[in-house]
C-alpha cells in the first residue's frame, strides 16, 4: 500500500505522536494570504502563488500596511489559523483536504500548502512567513497527516461511521417528532369535534356538560381502548371489538411503528453525511505531498 505522503527519506518527524494526537503544536508566523490555484499539487503551482502574494504584500507594505501575524495550531484534526491575541479562528483546514505542502530550501522562512475549500470546493494556496522554521512546520503538517491517515485506516472508518449513524438517528427522531405532533393535532381536533357533538345532542335543561379532564398539555388524555370499550352507543349496540394484542405488535398507540435505533437502515442516512464520508476517503487516498523547493527566483522575491 502506498504511503499517504511523500517526502525525502532522510527526513524525520519533529514531534511525538501523542503531542499531535492529544494536543496541538503551536507556531507563530506572518500570513501573506491565500489565493486560488487550478491544481491540488505541483511546485510550479505554489511558486506562482507565492510570487503573486509576495507582490501583493510589497504593494501593501509600500502603503504602510503590515503583514498580519497569526498562530498556527497543528494536530491530527487539522491546521487552524488563529488571530494570536483573541484566538479567533480565521481558517480551519482539515487534513484530508490538504494535498500539497512545501517550504523554501534557500529562505527557510516561506512555506505554503494547498487546501480544498469546504464551501466552494476550490483549491486555495496559503502562504506564510515564519521565523526560519518553515521546514519544521511543513514536516509537522506531514506528520499530522500521516497520523490522521493511520488512525482512519486502523479504525476502519468507525469514527466516521459512528457520526454517520448519529446523524441518521437524529434525522429519524426529528421525523418521528414531526409525525407525533401531527397525530396530536389530529387527536385534539377529534376530541374537539366530540365535545361539540355532545353539547348539541344533550337534552335541554341538563346544563353544559362537564369538560373532561385534561393533561399537562391541556389536551384530553387519549386512550383508544377506554373510549371504545367502556361506553355503548345510544342504540344499545356495542362498538366493534378491540383488536387483539397480536395484531398490534410493531405499532404504538398512534398507529406508528416503534422506533428501534438498532434497526435503522443505511437508507435513512442523509446524503450529505455519506458525501462527507466519501470526501474523507478520497482526500486521504490522494495523499499529501511534502516538498522542499525554491520560491525566490529573483532579489525582489526574497524581501517580504
Amino acid at each position: 500500500m502506498n504511503r499517504a505522503f511523500s517526502r525525502k527519506k532522510d527526513k524525520t518527524w519533529m514531534h511525538t505522536p501523542e503531542a499531535l494526537s492529544k494536543h496541538y503544536i503551536p507556531y507563530n508566523a506572518k500570513f501573506l494570504g491565500s489565493t486560488e490555484v487550478e491544481q491540488p499539487k505541483g511546485t510550479e503551482v505554489v511558486r506562482d502563488a507565492v510570487r503573486k502574494l509576495k507582490f501583493a504584500r510589497h504593494i501593501k507594505k509600500s502603503e504602510g500596511q503590515k503583514i498580519p501575524k497569526v498562530e498556527l495550531q497543528i494536530s491530527i484534526y487539522g491546521v487552524k489559523i488563529l488571530e494570536p491575541k483573541t484566538k479567533e479562528v480565521q481558517h480551519n483546514c482539515q487534513l484530508h483536504r490538504i494535498s500539497f505542502c512545501a517550504d523554501d530550501k534557500t529562505d527557510k522562512r516561506i512555506f505554503t500548502f494547498i487546501c480544498k475549500d469546504s464551501e466552494s470546493n476550490k483549491h486555495l494556496c496559503y502562504v506564510f512567513d515564519s521565523e526560519k522554521c518553515a521546514e519544521e512546520i511543513t514536516l509537522t503538517i506531514g506528520q499530522a497527516f500521516d497520523l490522521a491517515y493511520r488512525k482512519f485506516l486502523e479504525s476502519g472508518g468507525k469514527d466516521v461511521e459512528t457520526r454517520k449513524q448519529i446523524a441518521g438517528l437524529q434525522k429519524r427522531i426529528q421525523d418521528l417528532e414531526t409525525e407525533n405532533m401531527e397525530l396530536k393535532n389530529k387527536v385534539q381536533d377529534l376530541e374537539s369535534q366530540l365535545r361539540t357533538t355532545q353539547v348539541s345532542t344533550s337534552p335541554a335543561g341538563t346544563g353544559t356538560p362537564r369538560s373532561p379532564s385534561t393533561d399537562i398539555f391541556d389536551m384530553v388524555p387519549f386512550s383508544p381502548v377506554s373510549h371504545a370499550s367502556s361506553t355503548p352507543t345510544r342504540n344499545g349496540t356495542q362498538p366493534p371489538p378491540v383488536p387483539s394484542r397480536a395484531t398490534e405488535i410493531k405499532r404504538d398507540l398512534f398507529g406508528a411503528e416503534p422506533f428501534d435505533p438498532f434497526n435503522c437502515g443505511a437508507g435513512d442516512f442523509p446524503p450529505d453525511i455519506q458525501s462527507k464520508l466519501d470526501e474523507m476517503q478520497e482526500g486521504f487516498k490522494m495523499g499529501l505531498t511534502l516538498e522542499g523547493t525554491v520560491f525566490c527566483l529573483d532579489p525582489l522575491d526574497s524581501r517580504c
